[in-house]
């Protein structure tokens, strides 16, 4: 088996050591361990609710939020669930009509399909342009008298293109529209200062992709807004998430943000010299095009597609190689489905080619060299079996 050369640090992150370390004491086991659920009254539960309240305090401190403001979740699915269907059930009283991008997650995209086949909403979804970035002016034309919700993510996670939010936001401000934006992928990987920078009234972060546990998020809602529960049964996070609270995760997740949000721990002066390679080494390969902003974008992330080739067969030939990479959202690998992404920036011939490298802190050199000689082989073999296939 060859080495394993890890490119889809998008997908998820190892978990830090010293994260792992800070979680231990709430996984039970051990004396003096904090086990217990932070909803009991006696002592063994006042323990833990002290520590949560402790993570809430101090996740708020980081953000620059209310503790109040901060929605403990299980990732960044249910934050964007939550923001979205919560938020969109609660106003809908006051309009149906909800926007969103054609580029957004799955996470976001089922969300406002749902409320469109099922709860009686209209749902706007802006085009993109050839970097899958959303235009301002678009989103002014597109808004209602009976618009209540926004979603645009602040960066993509098939090609890394970061989208104009706190422009965006302050659209929705001025019209006293709620904007949500799925921050998963910013976190960690651009400079962040604090919550405000995104003018939103909604912001999703998840905790793995920035070397925290997986199965843990949270949702910041800017006070006074209160999206209705998507979860029902005990009064947990302010009666806005039912359900015991995963201390250890809840821990694990604010120990990643304070140590790897700011400064973030996907430095642009680290990627710039392997991804300047991996971009010189595409552009020599017949077939190739390069889909990822050389601005405005992740600077992890190098995305491409290949004519005359599909995502399984890419995936396959680089995976025999040992080189880990992804042919879009990791929640829909495997999916033969086409990337919805490069299909909204327009490339309609290539969007089942995607291949999509997002590097890590881990990333060396001599990785991106390996990879970079074995690139264009890999490319070849996909497309013989390609033609061979037809």
């Amino acid at each position: 088996m060859p080495r394993t050369i890890y490119f889809d640090y998008n997908a998820t992150t190892p978990l830090d050591p010293g994260v792992r370390e800070a979680m231990l004491p709430f996984l039970g086991g051990g004396d003096g361990d904090i086990w217990g659920n932070p909803s009991s009254v006696h002592h063994v539960g006042r323990k833990a609710r002290a520590v949560l309240d402790d993570a809430r305090d101090r996740a708020a401190k980081f953000l620059g939020a209310r503790p109040s403001e901060i929605i403990f979740t299980s990732g960044g699915t249910e934050a964007n669930n939550l923001a979205i269907l919560g938020t969109a059930r609660a106003l809908k009283a006051k309009g149906n009509h909800i926007v969103t991008s054609t580029v957004e997650h799955p996470a976001v995209l089922n969300c406002f399909d749902y409320l469109e086949k099922n709860e009686g909403f209209s749902v706007t979804r802006l085009p993109v342009d050839s970097d899958g970035r959303v235009a301002p002016d678009d989103l002014k034309r597109a808004l209602r008298p009976n618009t209540v919700l926004v979603s645009v993510m602040a960066a993509n996670n098939e090609i890394g293109t970061l989208q104009p939010v706190a422009a965006l936001g302050a659209i929705c401000r001025e019209r006293n529209i709620v904007f949500h934006s799925d921050a998963v992928q910013w976190f960690g990987k651009e400079p962040f200062e604090n919550i405000a920078q995104f003018n939103a009234d909604l912001v999703s972060v998840c905790a793995h992709k920035f070397h925290g546990p997986k199965g843990a998020g949270l949702l910041f809602i800017r006070s006074p807004l209160h999206p209705d529960p998507i979860l029902f049964g005990g009064g947990h996070e302010n009666e806005r998430r039912a359900g015991t609270e995963n201390l250890p995760a809840v821990v694990g997740l604010v120990e990643a943000m304070e140590r790897f949000v700011s400064p973030q721990v996907f430095p642009k002066s680290w990627f710039s010299p392997f991804t300047a390679k991996i971009y010189a080494a595409i552009e020599k390969i017949e077939g190739c095009e390069v889909v990822s902003p050389r601005v405005n974008s992740l600077s992890n992330t190098v995305s491409f597609v290949v004519r005359g080739s599909d995502g399984i067969a890419l995936m396959a030939g680089l995976d025999l190689e040992g080189i880990c990479a992804s042919s879009g959202s990791a929640c829909s690998a495997g999916s033969l489905e086409p990337s919805h992404v490069i299909l909204a920036t327009g490339r309609k011939e290539t969007a089942n080619s995607l291949v999509r490298f997002s590097l890590g802190r881990e990333t060396n050199e001599e990785e991106v060299d390996f990879v970079c000689s074995r690139l264009p082989e890999i490319i070849r073999r996909a497309q013989v079996a390609k033609l061979i296939a037809r």
